[in-house]
């Protein structure tokens, strides 16, 4: 019988440790927004396709309530035959995720890094699909490491907070 009021005891504290587990879910991925213009048209399809493309991505996060979070992607395709624009594609990939028991550098990251990199297959689909679309070879967008931009922008923020602060110090002399 003591055996059984052990193991009961070690339950609860195992159970009370865990009153607050770490939960990530995606609870819905969405397009917000997408859209292409194509100012060059019909002219940019008379002409060869040598297209220079410039890739924007941005995220932004909103907190939507308790634990859930909404992270959009946005992606900005600029395509340019000859210094003239043939198309700019722009897309906003959404999606709530729900991220609880985390610490916040752990939160942090996972909104700020891994969220985007879901969404961004999602996107990338969208961005070949809408100018596939609109008469152009589909632009498939390269693999993008969300890790290594969420680090370079976290060092960023540092060293902009470090200069900041050691202007505001200054030394006595």
């Amino acid at each position: 019988m003591a055996e059984t009021d052990n193991a009961g005891a070690g339950n609860g504290q195992a159970a009370s440790e865990n009153a607050n587990p770490q939960q990530f879910t995606i609870q819905k991925i969405y397009l917000k927004d997408g859209s292409l213009e194509t100012p060059g048209a019909p002219e940019v399809f008379t002409q060869s396709w040598k297209p220079e493309a410039r890739v924007e991505l941005n995220t932004r996060r909103n907190s939507v309530g308790e634990g859930l979070h909404e992270v959009v992607l946005t992606v900005t395709v600029t395509a340019t035959v000859e210094d003239k624009t043939a198309y700019l594609c722009e897309v906003h990939q959404a999606g709530l995720f729900t991220v609880t028991g985390f610490e916040d550098n752990a939160t942090d990251q996972l909104l700020g890094a891994y969220c985007p990199g879901v969404l961004f297959a999602y996107a990338r689909e969208a961005v070949s699909d809408l100018t596939g679309k609109a008469g152009f070879p589909p632009m498939t967008l390269s693999p993008v490491n969300f890790d290594a931009l969420y680090a370079r922008q976290r060092q960023q923020n540092a060293n902009a907070q470090a200069q900041t602060g050691g202007e505001e110090a200054g030394t006595p002399e």
